[in-house]
């Protein structure tokens, strides 16, 4: 159950430095499981390899061409991660950046939504983080309802035939996929590279 105390409301620009930092520390605790994940991947450990071999003919260190791979891979892979998921998106046609509040007007979690790309395809939450300082006291749970509220209000005003609503969640982060499907969301798709899941998106029909 989520704490009655909570309250969600749109974010105001005063707010925005601290919701900024509540994003990046929120990817940066699953981008080193993600880059685990993909980088320990056998087609990934094959091209490491190569990369390897052929550094250890310009570079004098074998070290440094062992290295040096992984070290690219890895910061490539934080960067793409904090560039998708550590900013905020602009308020879009359902409203927000939204915040969870505690009643002594602490912020303690974020919430952004946008339509679909296609009619039919509901909508997508493209931001949800909570302050490691709040986790577990059913903050992730609270804004997940009021996304759902919002869903529902938003394809009634547009005409959808049905309101849905699809929630991207990175590979390591076993404990909001473990919400998801305690509040009835099932795994709908996937996207990653190499042919390896590194996001996985669940829905629901609401």
């Amino acid at each position: 159950m989520a704490p009655s105390h909570l309250s969600v409301r749109e974010m105001r620009e005063d707010e925005k430095p601290l919701v900024l930092e509540m994003l990046k520390a929120g990817v940066k605790d699953t981008e080193n499981r993600v880059a685990l994940h993909a980088l320990t991947r056998p087609p990934a450990l094959l091209l490491l390899a190569a990369a390897s071999s052929g550094l250890r003919f310009v570079l004098a260190s074998f070290a440094l061409a062992l290295l040096l791979p992984v070290f690219l891979a890895v910061a490539a892979m934080k960067l793409g991660l904090r560039a998708r998921w550590g900013s905020l998106p602009p308020p879009g046609g359902l409203g927000g950046p939204w915040v969870a509040v505690r009643s002594s007007g602490d912020v303690c979690g974020v919430l952004a939504l946008a339509p679909g790309s296609n009619a039919g395809d509901g909508a997508r939450v493209t931001r949800l983080s909570v302050s490691r300082w709040h986790r577990r006291r059913g903050v992730g749970r609270r804004l997940l309802a009021f996304a759902e509220s919002r869903a529902r209000a938003w394809a009634g005003g547009m005409g959808e035939p049905r309101a849905r609503l699809v929630v991207p969640v990175a590979v390591a982060a076993w404990g909001v996929a473990g919400m998801l499907e305690g509040c009835g969301y099932q795994a709908a798709g996937s996207w990653g590279c190499m042919g390896y899941t590194l996001v996985r998106e669940f829905s629901k029909d609401l």
